[in-house]
């Protein structure tokens, strides 16, 4: 078998945090199957004894005592044109426009229904759009929900508004109709743009198709331009992942998102047309990941955490240096303060200590909002434990780093004596140098960084619940 090329790389940003160090023998060892975190408990915890009603009652709840907090929007657009084998989002292939004229209409019913519970003081600071693939919508269509979110919430002047594209299907006027819509942030999926590899997932998207849309997302004023990358696809190769990653840092994005594969095709039907035998093996997997980190720590972008590269000037890595990056069900966000409200199908929602998810597919979604209910399926009230461990992952999730005393301030409890199990499990991990453990703080070192699920893993109380640890992506 091929041994990796640099089994330790450092590279050191001109500014910003740490630096990272990938060293593949410790990748190799912890590189376990566990969550992603976007949430604890994390969704697979979700049950549906937590109905429409609870969620009612806790955006009740949030006007009552909480009126003036800011709001985050999220809305799930399921319908795209085609289908790339190794997607896992929930979607519906269709080039049936009438499909969304329907679908439409019942995300502003639902729209018009939380809005009901919410106050009318709550700014919106955050909206994102994702799929699937939004831009599936018509103009009209896509006008339409933006007028119904505008009517029944009051948006902040300086609100993040975001939307996921998909360049094949997008022009340079399109991005302009975005523009005065009120989008400010894109973000343009490439995954890789080896001919081969494009082929194998049923996705080809030349680079001057990908240009047009960033260069258009400039020219009418977006203030970030993200690019996402896959590793780990089928016939991707070191060789040609670079050719990718020179034509990506060449288009100089804000931000890039390097995610994993992760092959499970007993949960997505779409990747059963994946030949199993053209994903690369292990060892090669990790060269690409080694190989895309260096580049990109190079041409100066800064590993925010999972996946997440952003350039110094960039909204992720400021929020990260001034400790106010947060993660939520759309990934890293600037905004730590905001619950958030979540429409469309599949859609999850987080209210205080309450996480809600919608019905996952249109007809159950059509059958609630008919009969004038949430269409909510499932959900958790988090206990006082739940939170306690939610504040703990979510700051070394965003921080790589742990301040002891404020999380017994938000919490509560006493650190050491009651994560005393949690900290004796630390221990070979801070032999490893992963993390540094003191009296009053726990550090994710530059080693660590690439792990720190493994990190978060060990505070998780409802993993050691689950029965099968497969249904997770791997750490790596």
């Amino acid at each position: 078998m091929e041994t990796v090329t640099k089994p330790v790389t450092t590279v050191t940003p001109t500014r910003g945090p740490a630096p990272l160090v990938f060293d593949a023998d410790l990748v190799r060892k912890y590189d376990g199957f566990g969550p992603r975190y976007t949430s604890y408990p994390t969704a697979d915890r979700f049950h549906a004894r937590f109905t429409g009603a609870d969620y009612r009652e806790s955006l009740l709840r949030r006007t009552r005592e909480r009126p003036t907090q800011p709001l985050s929007l999220y809305v799930h657009v399921p319908f795209c044109n085609t289908i790339c084998y190794y997607c896992g989002c929930n979607k519906i292939v269709t080039n049936n426009q009438s499909h969304a004229t329907r679908y439409v209409e019942y995300v502003i019913r639902e729209i018009e229904r939380v809005a009901a519970l919410v106050s009318p003081a709550a700014p919106v600071s955050q909206l994102h759009f994702g799929g699937g693939t939004p831009t599936f919508l018509t103009p009209d269509q896509m006008s339409a929900i933006m007028n119904a979110l505008h009517r029944d919430f009051r948006f902040a002047d300086d609100t993040e508004t975001s939307i996921e594209v998909d360049p094949r299907k997008v022009d340079r006027e399109r991005v302009r109709f975005l523009a005065d819509l009120g989008f400010n942030r894109i973000s343009v999926g490439v995954q890789d743009f080896d001919p081969d590899v494009q082929i194998a997932v049923n996705r080809i998207q030349s680079e001057e198709v990908t240009r047009a849309v960033i260069d258009a997302a400039r020219e009418f004023g977006f203030l970030s331009v993200n690019v996402d990358l896959i590793y780990g696809l089928p016939r991707q190769t070191q060789a040609g992942f670079a050719r990718t990653l020179a034509k990506v840092v060449n288009a100089s994005p804000d931000r890039i998102a390097l995610y994993s594969y992760a092959h499970l095709p007993h949960l997505f039907k779409s990747q059963k047309q994946i030949v199993p035998e053209e994903l690369p093996a292990p060892e090669a997997k990790l060269q690409i990941l080694a190989l895309a980190i260096d580049t990109l720590a190079r041409a100066g972008y800064l590993y925010i955490g999972m996946d997440h590269f952003a350039k110094p000037h960039d909204e992720l890595a400021i929020a990260q240096r001034q400790g106010k990056l947060h993660r939520n069900f759309q990934g890293y966000s600037t905004r730590p303060d905001c619950d958030l409200l979540a429409f469309g199908i599949s859609a999850i929602g987080k209210v205080g200590n309450v996480y809600a998810q919608n019905a996952k597919t249109l007809d159950e979604y059509y059958a609630r909002l008919d009969a004038d209910e949430l269409p909510i399926v499932r959900g958790i009230a988090l206990d006082a434990d739940d939170e306690a461990r939610r504040t703990t992952i979510q700051r070394l999730m965003c921080d790589f780093a742990l301040d002891l005393d404020a999380v017994e301030a938000a919490t509560g409890i006493d650190f050491h004596d009651y994560f005393a199990p949690e900290l004796e499990a630390l221990e070979p991990l801070a032999a490893d140098g992963l993390v540094e453990v003191s009296e009053d703080s726990i550090v994710v070192t530059p080693r660590g960084r690439m792990l720190v699920r493994n990190v978060a893993m060990l505070f998780d109380k409802r993993l050691r619940e689950a029965k099968e640890m497969r249904r997770y992506s791997r750490v790596i």
